[in-house]
């Protein structure tokens, strides 16, 4: 449990309590995780808006009107459009990854699910998806969101992170554990 706590710390932890105390407040907890999935999906798919996010080099003023651009565009209002405005405002828009992460957490605990960071190759199938996180509800009892990171550098096989247990079977472990047996036998 330790572990999901640490998950909603900080000031990252701070806002997304915030927003998903509102969201719990007003019924809308899914649509506003459905809305900042958009709004990660556009960051990862946009090098510019990243930088506009991370970058403290952009004024406030012009910050906050890129931002009121692309939420429009996207169809992202309410609740996730004001939290993300106010994050702007108040200079911490660099950390929306870290709130994304943070809220997903909360939601999860809130329907009695737990979360597993899993790292892969490259992207998994739906079908995979699925397979995974039955697999891994058959060990934790409950279900299981994943928070799903594609790492080419894992070569292939997956890493699952669940709360304080990790499970590293990717085939970058595997080639240097067989690099360091054939140091050592050399």
């Amino acid at each position: 449990m330790a572990a999901e706590d640490t998950s909603v710390s900080g000031v990252s932890g701070r806002y997304a309590t915030a927003l998903f105390e509102l969201a719990r407040d007003q019924n809308v907890v899914d649509e506003v995780k459905a809305d900042l999935d958009k709004f990660e999906g556009l960051l990862s798919e946009s090098a510019d808006l990243t930088r506009l996010v991370r970058s403290p080099v952009f004024a406030a003023d012009t910050q906050s009107r890129a931002l009121s651009a692309v939420l429009d565009k996207a169809g992202i209002a309410g609740i996730s459009a004001n939290f993300l405005k106010v994050l702007t405002a108040n200079r911490r828009l660099f950390a929306v990854a870290d709130v994304i992460r943070a809220y997903r957490a909360l939601v999860a605990r809130f329907k009695g699910e737990t979360t597993a960071d899993v790292t892969v190759a490259e992207a998994l199938s739906d079908k995979n998806l699925d397979a995974l996180k039955v697999a891994l509800k058959s060990v934790t009892g409950k279900d299981v969101a994943l928070n799903v990171k594609v790492d080419p550098s894992i070569i292939g096989g997956l890493v699952v992170k669940l709360g304080s247990r990790m499970i590293d079977s990717s085939l970058r472990t595997k080639l240097n554990s067989i690099k360091h047996a054939m140091k050592e036998a050399g």
